[in-house]
Order: structure tokens, then sequence, then C-alpha cells
């Protein structure tokens, strides 16, 4: 007690956190968690703890609602981690504590904490493993980081005298001298008073950003911050100048929220300047007027359709939001992108994956300001530092400078054994951040699930000792008869992405029988992108477990770069998906490639099941999807299909070119051509790009002939005919049978 009252007043001094772990026993860790937080004098009111026990002090959420946490900030957290240790919720319990407060762990004694097996393992037990087949190593090293990191005081609960308090977590810190406040820009275009409010440097930058909004100029302004940095609250001063110079805001945001620091900022702005006008009360809060301009709210799919034309759009929290939502919002014309770089609730990389090319290929200016002095507690704060390596949220790739050099035959291929890891902080960081660097949406539960899953690999190419591309794999499939049929009758099966697609979705009860390795993410260093270095690695990965697998697989929010990607290194497309990934924006493609007889059987069945319904998902749900994305999809199909064509059929598709007949009166025979020239064509030269183009909008996606007139850019409708005429005569030719080659003689 003593001691929690003593790292209450140190993190109040220095305006910092503190972290007391309490282990031991359930019961005893709990009481004593009360205690402790008793003993600092804390609010109620203001504590929050994380658990299942009614023996929690504060206010209680149950571990499955510790997403409740974001965007919250307390005077302390309590989090039990007797019934599971979840690295999300550790991250979001870290983010929710501000400054001067404390994060409480309740943990089993820490000695045996490793060897324990609780309700987070058994969701990386995925069939055909159990939970036994778990491993510890992501609390190992999580105990490491708490017994070496400055401002964590642990406490064991069961011991007596001075074996109890192993370490007592106060550094000495000084008292905090509190900031200069930021310079306001000369000639600013926004009152004062914006400035004013501004507590750092980094915060005037990005209010300053907005102001090429007061007029009629568009742009892009991307505010990028770790957490606790200000970025909402600068955007929410923007807002408010804004709206005082006539401008009609919109806000979005995943939740309301989210984007409620910006109104509260917002409010306390407009309420100094006396310039808040009335408004409707059922508004409140989500609408703050002016005399000329106002702030509003809009969940983000309303937000899409950019309800009564706003002037700006303000999309906080921007990386837990869609890529299509994202890419939505520039039509706004003047948009600003607030987004969390390493997120306590996982790094969000949608927004820089995905997002950020789209925006470079817009025609919008971009303004990028980062923002990197704290707010909500002092810059080197001890508990932040600890949880960024504890849960490698800031991990990155090597230096650029050291892997220059790398090349596919300067390479040494290694597997990446957890025990590795585990042993070299600096390799763990490299691969890990390469990971991160990849992919559209990494948690910190992925870093545990790559330590301990039993079902997961991790291989890599390394220049000496660094890390220049990497794999993470997953075995999947070898279920047995009744797993593959509750798959097949409705049951999701965990860690089994692959077979439960081909299972679930496609009907094929038996896809769950033979053994795959699932690519999970594959990523290059990005100094070293495109020298054959991912084609290398994925060489190494078919080499090695070959002889151990019936397939490789992959699925991934599909563009015609990455299809290309896998198809030059064997996958063959059996499915895209008839649905955008929520995160990615993209439609999901799976491909295989098979190392075995099982793997061929499953992989000639899907093709051929995928080739006899992909037509009729191209003419609806997939009517949408980038012609780029469908020709490079088709190219990788394992077999060319027949083109079966009736008489009649062959006649119409012969008299299109030279308009005896209607494309309109017929298109199956055009489908079918167009399917069998895309998969495999007897000339690459034989169409042009945009004739193909042309025959996947209109012959597979049965688009209306304006939308493929105007997607095309053709002069007029009886122009883009011609140019199909002229295409599909080019197919009747290199394809058609003796039917077909007289109906074309005929017209010559």
């Amino acid at each position: 007690m003593e001691l929690a009252a003593r790292l209450r007043e140190e993190a109040e001094r220095a305006d910092e956190r503190r972290l007391l772990v309490l282990a031991g026993s359930p019961e005893a860790t709990r009481r004593r968690g009360t205690d402790a937080i008793d003993a600092a004098d804390l609010d109620p009111d203001s504590v929050t703890s994380v658990g299942s026990s009614e023996d929690l002090p504060g206010t209680r959420l149950e571990p499955r609602r510790s997403a409740a946490l974001l965007g919250t900030t307390n005077s302390a957290v309590v989090l039990d981690c007797h019934e599971a240790c979840r690295p999300n919720a550790l991250g979001r319990a870290v983010g929710a504590v501000d400054g001067g407060g404390l994060l409480v762990l309740l943990t089993p004694p820490l000695e045996t904490w490793a060897d324990r097996r609780d309700a987070f393992d058994e969701s990386l037990a995925v069939p055909p493993f159990d939970v036994a087949d778990v491993a510890g190593n992501f609390r190992t090293r999580l105990v490491r980081t708490l017994r070496a990191h400055a401002g964590v005081a642990i406490v064991h609960v069961d011991a007596e005298g001075d074996d109890e308090i192993e370490r007592r977590g106060l550094t000495g810190a000084p008292a905090r001298t509190p900031p200069a406040p930021p310079t306001p820009p000369t000639g600013s275009a926004f009152p004062d008073e914006t400035y004013e409010a501004c507590l750092t440097a980094d915060q005037v930058r990005a209010v300053s950003a907005f102001e090429d909004f007061r007029g009629a100029n568009d742009g892009a302004v991307v505010l990028e911050s770790d957490r606790g940095r200000g970025k909402s609250s600068a955007a929410g001063l923007a807002a408010a100048a804004l709206a005082l110079d006539g401008r009609d805001v919109l806000v979005t945001a995943p939740a309301y929220r989210n984007a409620a620091e910006v109104f509260e900022r917002a409010h306390d702005l407009l309420v100094d300047l006396g310039e808040l006008a009335d408004r409707d009360v059922a508004d409140a809060p989500r609408c703050l007027a002016t005399e000329t301009g106002r702030i509003r709210f809009a969940e983000p799919v309303a937000a899409t359709a950019l309800p009564d034309e706003p002037d700006v759009v303000v999309v906080d929290e921007a990386a837990a939001l869609p890529v299509r939502l994202l890419e939505a919002f520039l039509e706004a014309g003047a948009v600003a992108y607030a987004t969390t770089i390493h997120g306590y609730e996982g790094a969000g990389r949608g927004f820089s994956v995905r997002f950020r090319d789209r925006l470079a290929e817009s025609d919008l200016p971009v303004t990028d300001v980062r923002l990197s002095t704290p707010i909500r507690f002092a810059p080197g704060d001890p508990i932040e530092v600890w949880s960024f390596r504890a849960l490698a949220l800031n991990a990155g790739p090597a230096p650029d400078q050291v892997v220059a050099d790398a090349t596919p035959d300067r390479v040494t291929y290694r597997d990446l054994a957890p025990a590795d890891l585990l042993a070299d902080e600096a390799l763990l960081r490299q691969a890990f951040g390469l990971l991160v660097l990849a992919h559209y949406r990494t948690e910190p539960n992925d870093l545990a699930r790559l330590l301990d899953a039993p079902n997961v690999a991790t291989r890599a190419l390394v220049l000496d000792d660094d890390v220049v591309a990497v794999a993470l794999l997953a075995r999947e499939g070898n279920l047995n008869a009744d797993r593959r049929a509750s798959m097949y009758e409705g049951e999701r099966v965990r860690g089994n992405m692959l077979p439960d697609v081909l299972t679930s979705q496609l009907r094929d009860e038996s896809a769950g029988e033979p053994v795959g390795q699932r690519v999970m993410r594959i990523a290059t260093h990005p100094a070293v992108r495109s020298r054959g270095l991912g084609s290398r690695l994925l060489e190494e990965i078919h080499r090695e477990f070959e002889p151990a697998v019936d397939w490789f697989g992959v699925g991934y929010g599909a563009t015609p770069g990455l299809v290309d990607f896998w198809g030059a290194n064997g996958y063959r497309a059996v499915h895209l998906s008839t649905s955008r990934n929520e995160r990615s924006g993209e439609h999901s493609a799976i491909m295989l490639r098979p190392s075995s007889a099982a793997g061929e059987a499953l992989l000639d069945r899907h093709t051929e099941w995928f080739l006899e319904r992909l037509p009729g998902a191209l003419a609806d749900p997939l009517a949408a999807v980038d012609p780029d994305v469908v020709g490079a999809t088709l190219r990788t199909v394992a077999d060319a299909p027949a083109v079966e064509c009736s008489e009649m059929e062959w006649r119409i598709a012969a008299g299109i070119p030279h308009g005896a007949a209607i494309f309109d009166t017929a298109p199956r025979p055009v489908r079918r051509l167009t399917l069998r020239h895309l998969v495999e064509p007897v000339d690459a030269e034989l169409l042009s790009d945009r004739e193909e183009h042309l025959l996947v909008r209109k012959a597979l996606q049965a688009q209306p002939w304006a939308q493929v007139v105007d997607a095309l850019d053709y002069h007029s409708r009886s122009t883009c005919m011609r140019a199909l005429g002229e295409a599909v005569g080019s197919l009747v030719d290199a394809y058609g049978d003796e039917t077909a080659a007289r109906e074309l003689d005929r017209f010559e």
C-alpha cells in the first residue's frame, strides 16, 4: 500500500505513468489491487478494471469489451491477467492511463506464468493442435521486459517479508517543469486564440496546415502520430476556426467516441470566443454551429455520400477505416486524415500500406504533419517505452544502408524459430517490423501468435544478420472427418482459412483433408524491393516444405501487381471473393500451388468450379471489380476452359464483327471466348490492353454501354460497339471451329 502511494506520488510529480505488477493467486492479487487503488488515493470514478471478477475496483469491463478503453483516459486501469493474458487488452490498458496515473497488472506467479495455459492460449490452439501444443514465449518475454524497464514495480503478494517486493519501480524522476507555450505562426488566418489553445509546437503546425481550407482550395492534410500527441485536439481546433470562417465541416470516425475529442476541443474554443450559436439539442454534442458555419458528425458509411456537400471533411482514426471508405472522401476536395502510427489497439496499417498509394495517385496536393511530442504525459514516459518494447509496437525493419546490397544470390535462407526470436531482440524487431510494414492490420496479438502458435512458422532471407525478407506461414488442413463435416454444416474453425473458404463457401467437404502451408504474410524490405527477393524466399519455402504438404496457398486483397507476383511463383486462382475486405478495401483472391497428387486434385476441381461460376459472379457481385484484377486473376488459372458453343452461337459470334449480328442478342459465346483468351492466350499480342478491358467490362461484367464508353473513353456508343466487334473477330478467328471459320470467310 505504501509502495502504491509512492508510485502514484512520483507519477503525478513527473507527469508520467507507473506500472504496478501484483503477482500471485487470483484472490490475493485482486484484494491487494483494490488496496493499492485505495492507498494511491485515486477517485473510483476515474478507475477502470478489465476482468471477469466482481472483486475488482472502479468501473469494470469484461475482457471481451477491452476495446471500450480506446479513446478514454483514466487515473488507473487494473488489468486482470489470471483468466487470460491478451496482448491487445494489455495494449489498450496502457493507452487508457493518463499522465500521473497507474497501470496495475494482476498476474499469476511470474516464475510459472509462461508455463500456464489460459483462454488466450486456447485461441492459438487451432485444429488439429490443442492447447498443450501452445508455447509460452510471449509471456516469457513479457516478464523479462517487466523486470528490465524503469517505472515498473513488482510485488509477489503470496510472499512474506523481504521477498514480497522484487522491484519498487521508483525512478526518482524530478517534478516536470511545464513546457513553454508554443509560438503562434505569424500572419495566420485563424484567430490567435486557436493557436493559443495549442499545447505543443506540433499542434501549431497541425492546425496551421488547415488554413488552406479556408477558401475553395482543394487538398489533403495528413496528421500522423502515436497515441497521446494531440492530433484529434488539433483537428478540433482547426475545425472550429473553419466553422468561424463559414465552412461546413463534416467529421467522421469509426464511432463518435473516437471523434469526441475533436468536438470537445472545438466546443471549448467556440465558447471561449463567444461564437457558439444555438443549436438543436437533439444534435448535441454531434453538431456545433457558428453564425455562418458548422461542425457535424456522420458515421463513416453515411459520410462517404458527402451529405449536404460539406466544404471540408475530417477523418479521425483513419487507420481504422477500410481503404474504400478513405478513398471516397477524396471526392470532397478538401479532406484531412488523422491517423495513429503505433496504436495501442494494434498498428492499423491500411492507411500507409494501401491508401497512401491512392492518395498519391489523386490530383490533390498533400500536406503531411507528424506530431511527436506527447501531451497526456511527459516525453520519455517509462511506461510508454516499456509498452512499445513489450508489444513491439515500434518494431521496424533494418536500416536501409545495411541491406542495400541484398540480392537473391547474396542472401541466406533462415528459419526464425521462436527460440531464436526470443534470444535476439534485434532479430525479432526487424522480422516483426517488416510484417507490420507490409500488412494493413497488425495487432499485439499477432506478436504472441508468431511466438507461440503451434501452426505458425517464420522464414526469412538475411544479409549477414539483417532481415531483408520475411514470411509468416500457417499450417492448415489435416482435419478429421468430424471436423470437416462440422465446417461444411456451418461451424467456423480457427486458423484454417483456406480449408474454411473451400469448405463452407465453395461447398467442398473434403477440402480440409489435405495438409497445406498458407503464406499468411510476406514482406520484403522497402529498400530492396523489385529485386526478386520475395520470389527467392518463396522458392526456398517450397523446397523446404514440399515433401510434407499437399499444397501451398495464399489469400489476400487482390491488386494486379500482387496477382501477377503470386502467379509468377506458381500459384493458381480458385476464388475471388464477391465482397470487398473491410480492412484492405479489395476483393480477396484465393490461390493454390499443388505439391502432391492430393493437392493437384484439390486444384483441379476448384479450377473447374471457379471457371463455371465466375461468369455469373462477374456479371453481378463482381461487376465493379477492376478489369486489370479480373485479367490478372484469369491469367493465373491453371487450365484454359474449352470454348463450347453451339452452331448458332458461333454464327452470332462470327457475325458481330461485320454488324450482321448483335452482341446483346447472345452474349454467352463472347463471354466464353473472352474467358478462354484471358486464361491462356494463343497469342499474347492478339488483343490490345484496351480491347481486353472492353471485353472484361462488357462481355464478362455486363456493364451498360454508357458506363463502358465513359470508362474507356470511347467517342460514342457506336464507336465502342465497333471496337467490340473487332475484338470479337480476333477471338473467333483464333479460337473458333470450322463453323466459325466459314462464317468469317463469308464476310471477307
